[in-house]
Order: structure tokens, then C-alpha cells, then sequence
């Protein structure tokens, strides 16, 4: 299902040498819940160049933005009795996961849902937000084609899909095409996890690619392989033979010492660019769990410390754009004179 709409002028993206992008991580999520239309809307009113859906498939084949396809934390399907009975269990990537699963309904079916905040404890203020609904992908484009953004959306757990027999690649290539958006110039970078699925997307598109990379273990879909191994630099050449970049999980460009305390960066991000490669980083948010320890603010995890010095770090080191939670405070960072 896509929003008929006339495509408007591809909005310019920043290139490599040009001022960092801010990518909405979840839309505005420090301030709403994630990946509902009220988080892109705010991400957009504070100035991010993109805004971030994570897909998931319903079984009808329609995507929707969603950070995992389980999705009792993130909706009240819980409270739902006439749902009950769709309570599973599945293996998802390796991992056995319980709970509600898009896969198992309807588009119809989730609209009726309504999202939740997935960490009210650490975000009270976001649970006020309660009737927000679930968003289709045609809806989180034609929303960023109105306002003159990029969109970045995250395959989940694409290998997964497949095997179900909901591919997700062809639908999200078909609904970027219908907004108009086909092209390396367009403001569209598609991420994954995985490689095989970005290795058949660069087959499929001309839209950039982003090879995501965490700190800890590997590819879903290639047991055996290491990010560690891909972060070498004959690794970030193969990973330019298919991508425009890599999200890096932050720390593995300024680490970590065993106090929590940030550390001299490292070579990831000359050795990216070398191999022509861009770099943007995830996830900066503000609450003093998430930063190194000499950023903190007081004791409490959930109190904000000093985000702007953490992004200042990140942008000291050369980054060519950062994911946050909190859009706002990255776009200041990115504009202070460097």
C-alpha cells in the first residue's frame, strides 16, 4: 500500500565533505514513543536531515515501521484479548523470541493496535503520548517527501523474512520508487545488519547502502564472520564493493575504558574514508546510561548529562553524520563552527 502522491524535487543530501547529516533514530524518540508519525513529525520540526524506520512485515505484505516484528513492548497488544491467542514463539536470527509478531497480522489488524513508549521508566514523559497508531512505510515517506527530508530506513531481520516467505526488499524498493526516490542522489540511505540482503539490494538499486556494524558478534546471516573482521581494512574495501558506508556502533570509533570513561578515538574512521566509505555512528542519547562516564550527570541513569560534548567528540573525529534520539541537540552540534 503506498500514499498517492505527486513526486516533488529530491531534496539534496550533505556529501561526505560536507556538514554531517543527523539521522532521527526512531524518529524524535527521547521525546516520543518510537517510530510513530509523532516522533518523525517532531524529529522533522528540530531540523534532522533523515528520519529512521526500522521495517517489518504484517502478513499481508505491507511494511511497516516497527523496531522489532515482536511487538508486546512496543504496543498494547498485550491488553488485547481478541489477540491473545496469537501469542508465540519464534526463532529470530538464531535468538527464540516470545510474544506478538507483526507477521501474524493483518494490516488492518495492527492499525487498530496502539504504540507505547518501550522504555517508560527511563522516558515517563513519553507515556503521555497514548494513542498513536502504527505506521505504514508508505506513510513515513510521503511524510518526509512533505516536509523535504531523507528517509533511512533499517531491513529487520531480512533473512528471517525471507524464509517466511515476505520478502521485505522489493516492497520497500517499490514504495520508494512510487515517492519518486530511485536514484544515488536521492536522500535514501537503506541499512542493514545483514550482508547477503544488502549485497541483493545493490543488485535491485541505485539508493546508498549502509553496512551496520556492532561492536560484539557478526552478520546474522553469516555465521562464523566477525564486524571485527569487516572492520579491518581489507574488509572496509570488500564493504565498499557494495555499500556507500557503515553505521558503526559508537564505541568502536571512541571506546571505552573499563570505567566507562571515552578514549582516544580510533583509526575507523580514516580507514572508512579511505576506502571511500562514509561514517555515521549510533546510537547519541542523552540520559547518562548511554554516556561515557566523565559526561554524566549525577547518579540516576536516567538523568540527562552533557550529550552535546559527547557529539562534539564524535564530530572531532570526522564522522560524516550521527543517529540520536534526540535530533535536536545533534543538529546544534553539527552547526557550531569547527
Amino acid at each position: 500500500m503506498t500514499a498517492s502522491l505527486t513526486p516533488a524535487a529530491a531534496a539534496p543530501v550533505p556529501a561526505a565533505s560536507a556538514r554531517p547529516v543527523v539521522i532521527a533514530h526512531r524518529g524524535a524518540s527521547g521525546e516520543r514513543p518510537e517510530h510513530t508519525l509523532a516522533a518523525y513529525e517532531r524529529a522533522i520540526e528540530q531540523g534532522a536531515d533523515f528520519i529512521e524506520p526500522d521495517l517489518v512485515m504484517t502478513k499481508d505484505g505491507v511494511l511497516v515501521a516497527r523496531h522489532e516484528n515482536e511487538i508486546s513492548g512496543t504496543t498494547d497488544v498485550a491488553e488485547r484479548p481478541e489477540f491473545a491467542a496469537r501469542r508465540t514463539t519464534r526463532l529470530i536470527d538464531g535468538v527464540e523470541m516470545s510474544g506478538w509478531f507483526t507477521e501474524d497480522f493483518s494490516l488492518a489488524e495492527l492499525k487498530t493496535l496502539k504504540a507505547r513508549e518501550r522504555l517508560p521508566r527511563l522516558r515517563p514523559g513519553n507515556t503521555a503520548f497514548a494513542d498513536e497508531r502504527i505506521p505504514t512505510f508508505a506513510e513515513v515517506v510521503a511524510l518526509a517527501r512533505k516536509h523535504g527530508v531523507g528517509v533511512y530506513p533499517e531491513t529487520k531481520h531480512p533473512s528471517y523474512f525471507r524464509g517466511i516467505g515476505l520478502p521485505l526488499e522489493a516492497a520497500m524498493l517499490k514504495v520508494l520508487a512510487d515517492h519518486g526516490w530511485t536514484r544515488a542522489a536521492d536522500p535514501v540511505f537503506i541499512q542493514s545488519f545483514e550482508v547477503e540482503n544488502l549485497k541483493m539490494l545493490k543488485g535491485m538499486t541505485a539508493l546508498r547502502l549502509v553496512q551496520l556494524v556492532a561492536g560484539a558478534g557478526g552478520p546474522p546471516d553469516r555465521p562464523g564472520t566477525a564486524y571485527a573482521d569487516m572492520l579491518t581494512p581489507a574488509g572496509l574495501k570488500e564493504i565498499a564493493g557494495y555499500a556507500a558506508g557503515i553505521g558503526p556502533e559508537k564505541t568502536l570509533v571512541v571506546p571505552r575504558d573499563a570505567a566507562g570513561r571515552s578514549l582516544p578515538p580510533t583509526r575507523l574512521v580514516a580507514d572508512a574514508h579511505a576506502a571511500g566509505l562514509v561514517v555515521h555512528p549510533w546510537t547519541f542519547r542523552a540520559e547518562n546510561m548511554f554516556l561515557p562516564a566523565e559526561l554524566r550527570s549525577g547518579a540516576a541513569g536516567e538523568a540527562h548529562g552533557r550529550l552535546a560534548e559527547e557529539l562534539a567528540q564524535f564530530l572531532a573525529a570526522g564522522v560524516d553524520g550521527l543517529f540520536s534520539d534526540y535530533p535536536a541537540a545533534a543538529v546544534t552540534a553539527v552547526r557550531q563552527p569547527r
